[in-house]
């Protein structure tokens, strides 16, 4: 899934001449013509998300300065590219101090558009990677914190924000990499108990030995080295919340104490003499099956009905690639400002790769690879020479959807043969040599549409490569353009075709 623009002008061709280079770029667009719309979009139970926007300053009703001033009162984190037809130095300083990012005069030309996206993204993802690692040190993560856009995870995060408004014990499963213990912090920053304690234990990283210790406290002198008292996790936490990390790797001794201190609301250290009273909301997580490990033997029964009161399943990344692309860039940006490198982007081509890819380690294994790719580039992009796990991984996952992917209108009979990264679509390819003939309704998809997305193809796999692709078609390149241009203009058949139903 591409950036989303949003654009606001009042008159319908600048705003069609601009809504065209935003996609040309390989973005989405969202299209207004007023500011009072741009105010609507943004806010209410139907609001949009979007990653900028490119607004109009001078506009009957709500003007570009009077838009800037909502979004700040609102509390929006958006960046703003400002456009006008007079470029006057106060027009300028009025729209950077009501908090515009950049600045653009009409008619805007396609590579200064280009550029000021490029950096208003890159910005932005900056500025969010540096919130979550506040938020994270200050224990103050919240579900904004949370990069995603995926339709999979939609219902697991109403889940989560409805779990935050109490202390229903929450149980996390997902396989290794995928959040768990950002969803848990999440949790915990949104709601009551947010000024609380966070203490998270790894269940699986623990001696046997020292479990019961660290978990429950012990008293001086209870066991050999037990120098010092030690008052455990369950009271460091009282007030706040204990994060049971793999919890299905506790032994099931420690199991029967964990037990008795959910039911009893009080722990007994190790050598003590009287239990401590404690108020503890617990977050577990696991990477396993839990109720396979209850049928196996190898955790209570008891105690699993104690954890799985709201369970929460984060799916992996394979099932949701469309947060690929905004995760790449929110570690491009990170890490580019750790190892103070200056790069720009990622190509189009290496985005598309990427998205393919079955991430087996999750978003764990995608952000090491893109920070592997930061200290190893030498260039200013980033592509798929950077990324030696494209090629370790060279065959197309089985689930990728063979639903159409949106064309980026796109690519000028006056653009280079080498198609830049940035006028890539950034979206999973279709799976190499297969062509879904039929929709999930059983019904033949129309020929139009087979045809864009066989296009869409033969350009990601001959690189952006015009001629070439032309020529493998058997087409001319007008021909080629054209049918891009129509694809463009007209969106997906599928969309046209329900329309005319």
């Amino acid at each position: 899934m591409a950036a989303s623009i949003l654009i606001a002008d009042d008159d319908p061709v600048q705003r069609r001449l601009v809504e065209n280079m935003v996609q040309k770029c390989g973005y989405e667009t969202v299209v207004v013509d007023s500011g009072d719309a741009v105010i609507a979009k943004l806010s209410g139970s139907g609001a949009v998300s979007v990653d900028a926007i490119v607004l109009d300053l001078v506009m009957p009703g709500l003007d570009g300065l009077g838009v800037l001033a909502n979004i700040r009162e609102a509390g929006l984190d958006i960046p703003v590219i400002v456009q006008t037809a007079h470029g006057g130095i106060d027009n300028v300083v009025s729209a950077m101090r009501a908090g515009a990012l950049d600045f653009v005069v009409k008619p805007v030309g396609m590579e200064r558009l280009q550029v000021s996206l490029r950096n208003a993204l890159n910005t932005s993802a900056l500025k969010g990677e540096l919130q979550r690692i506040r938020h994270s040190r200050e224990g103050r993560l919240s579900f904004s914190d949370i990069i995603t856009r995926s339709e999979a995870m939609a219902g697991v995060m109403r889940t989560a924000q409805k779990a935050a408004a109490s202390s229903i014990p929450v149980l996390i499963e997902g396989e290794s990499g995928v959040g768990k213990e950002l969803f848990a912090r999440a949790i915990h920053g949104s709601g009551e108990r947010k000024s609380k304690p966070f203490v998270a234990v790894n269940c699986g990283a623990i001696p046997d030995n020292l479990l019961e210790s660290i978990l429950f406290g012990h008293e001086k002198g209870a066991f050999t080295g037990a120098t010092e008292r030690h008052m455990g996790k369950f009271v460091e936490a009282s007030g706040g919340t204990l994060f049971l990390d793999e919890v299905s790797e506790l032994p099931l001794t420690a199991q029967v104490k964990l037990l008795r201190a959910l039911q009893e609301g009080a722990v007994e250290a190790v050598g003590g003499r009287k239990p401590v009273k404690v108020d503890v909301r617990i977050i577990s997580a696991t990477n396993r099956k839990l109720l396979d490990r209850v049928k196996g033997g190898y955790f209570r029964e008891d105690l699993f009905y104690r954890l799985h009161v709201l369970p929460v399943t984060i799916p992996p990344l394979r099932v949701r690639r469309e947060d690929i692309p905004h995760l790449l860039r929110h570690f491009l940006a990170r890490f580019g400002a750790e190892e103070s490198r200056t790069i720009t982007g990622i190509t189009g081509e290496a985005m598309a790769h990427l998205s393919q890819l079955d991430w087996p380690g999750n978003i764990r294994q995608l952000e090491n690879a893109v920070y592997r790719a930061v200290v190893m580039s030498e260039g200013d992009q980033l592509g798929l020479a950077d990324f030696p796990i494209i090629s370790a991984q060279s065959t197309v996952p089985s689930d990728v959807p063979a639903e159409p992917l949106v064309v980026s209108p796109a690519l000028h009979p006056t653009s280079p043969s080498i198609v830049s990264g940035n006028e890539i679509p950034i979206a999973p390819l279709p799976a190499s040599g297969m062509l879904a003939m039929l929709t999930s309704a059983g019904e033949m998809r129309p020929l139009e549409e087979m045809e864009h997305e066989i296009i869409r193809f033969a350009i990601s796999h001959y690189r952006g490569q015009m001629s070439e692709v032309a020529r493998r078609l058997k087409i001319g390149r007008s021909t080629l353009y054209r049918k891009l241009d129509e694809a463009s203009a007209d969106g997906p058949a599928s969309d046209r075709a329900e329309d005319a139903g």
